[in-house]
């Protein structure tokens, strides 16, 4: 679809406006929305999407000063991933671990992926899954006072631990 108000480029940004019951779609290339101020979708509300996700980075000043530690895969510094609110690459994750965590946990809730597992993950995610639901499981009944299941969840953890260990 073509930009409606200079009919070369292809249009990008779509708006719509509802004045007295009257709605009228406009389509305008990012040229023409610039001009027009619709550069932004939150401009007008002095809101800006990148210093939000930055915020999300924040961490005390006292890091901020020296930081020196630069990741091997992209060369970003923590402070440049906490300005653009994006890692850089696959290793800011390893380099930056500690530093990311708690954006993470702010963010997400949790630093664990928490779905299915794939098809093609192995025996060995599985038995780990298990060991971790069944751990949970453990911790109720200890809880709650029942200790015959108690002692057959802790039996059956072993077994599947043992089983890890033998080649």
């Amino acid at each position: 679809m073509l930009c409606q108000n200079c009919g070369k480029n292809v249009a990008t940004t779509f708006i719509k406006k509802t004045i007295n019951g009257q709605t009228a779609q406009i389509h305008l290339c990012s040229k023409c929305a610039s001009k027009q101020g619709y550069d932004s979708m939150f401009g007008g509300i002095g809101f800006d999407l990148g210093d939000f996700w930055g915020s999300l980075f924040a961490e005390p000043a006292s890091r901020l000063t020296a930081d020196a530690v630069r990741c091997e895969g992209c060369g970003h510094s923590f402070r440049e991933i906490a300005e653009s609110g994006k890692a850089g690459c696959p290793t800011c994750y390893t380099t930056f671990y500690d530093r990311l965590l708690p954006s993470i946990h702010r963010i997400h809730g949790k630093a664990g992926h928490t779905g299915k597992i794939p098809q093609g993950a192995g025996d060995s995610l599985r038995k780990e899954k298990e060991i971790d639901r069944m751990r949970a499981e453990l911790s109720e009944c200890i809880k709650l006072q029942q200790y015959e299941k108690c002692a057959q969840l802790r039996d059956r953890i072993r077994e599947l631990e043992k089983q890890d260990e033998q080649p």
